[in-house]
C-alpha cells in the first residue's frame, strides 16, 4: 500500500521557520516528481512547490519563492519543505503528493491534477 506521511507542522511565530518532512512507503517515488500543497479551510487545495525525481529542477507559486525551498532524499524516499519567513497567510494544512506518472519531465508548474498519493497533512500555523 502506497503512503505518504507528512510531519513538521506546528504553531510558530510570524518570521519563524519550520521544516516539513514527507516519508514514502510501499512505493520507491525516485523516478517521480514530489510536491507539497496547501489548503486552508474553506478553500480550494494550492500548488506551492515541486521537485523533480533528481531533485535539480524545482517550481515555485509566487508567494513562496525566495521563501520556502523544496529537496528530496531518495536513498530514504522522503521529501521536505523548507519554511523560512513565515506569514500568517502560510497558516494551512500542507500535504505532499507524487506525480502519477515517472519520469514525466515539466517545462513550466505542472498541474495539481497530475498528482496523487495524497498524504493525510501536517498544519502550519502562524501566528503570534
Amino acid at each position: 500500500q502506497v503512503q505518504l506521511v507528512e510531519s513538521g507542522g506546528g504553531l510558530v511565530q510570524p518570521g519563524g521557520s519550520l521544516r516539513l518532512s514527507c516519508v514514502a512507503s510501499g512505493r520507491t517515488f525516485n523516478n517521480y516528481y514530489m510536491g507539497w500543497f496547501l489548503q486552508a479551510p474553506g478553500k480550494e487545495r494550492e500548488f506551492v512547490a515541486v521537485c523533480s525525481w533528481g531533485g535539480s529542477i524545482k517550481y515555485y507559486a509566487n508567494s513562496v519563492r525566495g521563501r520556502f525551498t523544496i529537496s528530496r532524499d531518495n536513498a530514504k524516499n522522503t521529501v521536505y519543505l523548507q519554511m523560512n519567513s513565515l506569514k500568517p497567510e502560510d497558516t494551512a494544512n500542507y500535504y505532499c503528493a507524487a506525480d502519477k506518472l515517472p519520469l514525466r519531465q515539466y517545462s513550466t508548474t505542472p498541474p495539481t491534477g497530475n498528482f496523487d498519493f495524497w498524504g493525510q497533512g501536517t498544519q502550519v500555523t502562524v501566528s503570534s
